[in-house]
């Protein structure tokens, strides 16, 4: 049981599921600098069947940790706010993400405040990256990208996708050497038009197909 447990909130790493439509993992060139190393990542499925990019180091076992030191989830880069995403929905998208991820490790392991000798490290951050796709015109937000989608409405205006991109790391506290990595993309709602603003709802439908995976996912299954 114990064992199973630390496994599940492994999946802390590995969260983003996504909704609508169809998912991708994220591109190298969208790599934010959060993860020190991106070698080694391959591309696999997490719990509930979605893609992503993930590195588990060699003979990484999860019975050697009784704990966890939860780093709160952060923007990376900073975000900065625009008439779309105002601070408000900032702080709320990043107050809501870390409710459900921490009571998701809270549910499987103790949480501590300073690492043990058997202690794993989780740091975690919303990136924003760059986006371009040829005949499109894109929009960059961070940390929320939104494409203008295919499909024209009948106002004239195209309707737009919103993607939440997330990386991070479990760390062994005592060589503090990374054991897990993840580099994950996710959607959210559609908005209807390019100047429709993003709201915190728009986007729990990711960060709680987050809290999901954590509870589902199971590293002997990688």
């Amino acid at each position: 049981m114990r064992t199973h447990a630390l496994i599940s909130v492994a999946a802390i790493t590995g969260l983003l599921v996504l909704s609508g439509c169809a998912s991708k993992v994220t591109q190298p060139e969208k790599y934010s600098g959060f993860l020190k190393d991106y070698s080694g990542l391959q591309e696999t499925t997490s719990a509930t069947g979605k893609p992503v990019l993930r590195w588990v180091a060699p003979g990484f076992d999860p019975a050697k940790y009784d704990s966890i030191v939860y780093h709160p989830v952060t923007y990376y880069p900073v975000a900065k706010p625009t008439k779309q995403i105002t601070q408000q929905v900032l702080d709320g998208v990043l107050t809501y993400t870390n409710t459900k991820l921490k009571a998701a490790a809270a549910a499987r392991k103790p949480l501590v405040t300073s690492p043990g000798q058997h202690s794993l490290i989780f740091r975690g951050a919303i990136t924003g990256v760059d986006a371009s796709k040829q005949g499109l015109q894109f929009y960059e937000v961070v940390p929320v990208a939104m494409v203008i989608a295919g499909t024209q409405m009948a106002t004239g205006h195209r309707t737009m996708n919103t993607h939440l991109y997330f990386e991070g790391e479990l760390i062994d506290a005592q060589t503090n050497a990374p054991v897990l990595k993840v580099v994950r993309e996710g959607e959210g709602k559609d908005l209807s038009n390019e100047n429709a603003p993003v709201t915190v709802d728009a986007l729990k439908q990711v960060i709680d197909g987050m809290a999901t995976d954590a509870t589902l996912f199971d590293i002997s299954k990688r």
